[in-house]
């Protein structure tokens, strides 16, 4: 694609809308990544199941789509966020099935082909809103283990109230026992860290052997949703009843730029892996019809506990993608949509002829800073705190970078 804005190392189909990741999973090698997609127009809408697949976590190879909406069934308005369980050898996806609105979303099964990329999509929905709970709104299942059992958590919440996170049996898939609220927010550390009307998409895992919990924040503001930021909340998975609950020790922010939303986890041979959505900043609804594409994900990123915090950083194996250094200068502009900026003093990225800096950074650790550019995706990554943004390049306006030569390396990305 000749577009310059366009993320060509990232995850995402040359044309049409991303949203959400999904069904994230590493089967007989190979990484899959599943994620919400449009095909037909870069505008939210028609939800399906895109489906790409790696090897080493730095090439992507698109494949069939997944999951459909399908007319006159229990997806018919999408088949939106879940995750992915190997159910005794099966492949199976556990997706939020919608048939006309949000307020009626149910859970529904898949099951999948050994190369995951056929699926069949099941009829019937194996648990809708629960009944007895305070909440208009569930979804984007995701499925643990905790003692040997199977374990499901929900997004739930009201549009003009309070958010829960709600909790499953689900040793059987195709038999949900209701838990209750697996987190409300009379929890205080959640009420003081993730203050939201409904907590979507939640995650549970251990990274560092600490439990993690990370809810993506919907608020409704004025006459209209807010999608505002994921956050993390640590703590401890106890014993309630025949179910459990979640008490939170401590939480924070995720990621703290203004372009991320909705991660999704993978427990990956002993290390946490994360994929987020960056959606678009600062572009009318022309140009992204001109465009013809809407959103990406981000790059991997393995999570770590440190110091009482969640930190993130770029998967290891994106180290690969580096190719040659840069010789650069100053205020003059980069050749080139994609590379990585290594900064052990203070940077700035900005775009030729904008005044205003895209990205600015003081190194704030002992290890050397890192910005992570391609086409209009921008991730930065600092002593374990990452900030995601987006701003677009073209032909007439490339990037540039203002620091010291003495403090930074620029590598070439491809």
């Amino acid at each position: 694609m000749s577009d310059p804005a366009f993320p060509a190392l990232h995850i995402r189909p040359e044309r049409g809308w991303l949203n959400d990741p999904n069904g994230l999973c590493r089967w007989d090698g190979a990484y899959h990544v599943f994620f919400q997609y449009n095909p037909a127009s870069p505008l939210h809408g028609n939800v399906h199941w895109g489906h790409v697949t790696s090897t080493d976590l730095v090439r992507w190879q698109e494949q069939p789509v997944a999951l459909i909406p399908r007319s006159g069934q229990i997806d018919a308005a999408g088949c939106w966020s879940g995750c992915i369980v190997d159910d005794g050898g099966v492949p199976t996806a556990v997706y939020t099935a919608v048939p006309e609105h949000a307020g009626q979303a149910t859970v529904a099964l898949a099951r999948g082909t050994e190369s995951l990329v056929q699926w069949t999509q099941s009829e019937t929905s194996v648990i809708g809103t629960p009944a007895g709970v305070e909440v208009d709104e569930v979804r984007d299942p995701f499925v643990f283990v905790f003692q040997g059992h199977r374990y499901a958590v929900q997004g739930a919440g009201q549009r003009l109230g309070r958010p829960q996170v709600l909790l499953y049996g689900c040793d059987d898939l195709e038999h949900w026992v209701e838990l209750g609220p697996l987190l409300t927010d009379d929890d205080p550390v959640a009420a003081a860290v993730a203050p939201a009307n409904i907590w979507e998409c939640p995650n549970l895992a251990l990274v560092d052997g600490q439990w993690v919990l990370l809810v993506s924040l919907w608020r409704w503001v004025g006459d209209t949703h807010q999608l505002a930021g994921v956050r993390y909340l640590l703590g401890d998975l106890i014993s309630n009843g025949d179910g459990l609950q979640f008490q939170a020790t401590a939480g924070g922010v995720v990621d703290e730029g203004p372009a991320f939303y909705a991660p999704q986890l993978l427990s990956d041979a002993g290390r946490t892996l994360l994929w987020g959505w960056a959606w678009e900043l600062d572009r009318t609804a022309a140009q992204i019809e001109e465009a013809g594409w809407a959103g990406v994900l981000t790059f991997p990123r393995e999570l770590f506990v440190r110091d009482g915090r969640l930190g993130s950083r770029p998967a290891a194996e994106l180290q690969a993608l580096r190719q040659a250094t840069v010789d650069w200068q100053p205020g003059v502009p980069l050749d080139g949509p994609a590379f990585a900026v290594v900064a052990r003093g203070p940077v700035t990225l900005r775009i030729a002829g904008i005044d205003a800096a895209v990205a600015h950074l003081v190194p704030g650790g002992r290890d050397p800073a890192t910005i992570l550019v391609d086409g209009s995706v921008v991730e930065v990554f600092d002593d374990g705190r990452s900030i995601t943004t987006r701003a677009y390049p073209d032909q007439d306006h490339p990037w540039l970078i203002e620091a010291d030569q003495e403090d930074v390396l620029i590598y070439r990305l491809k």
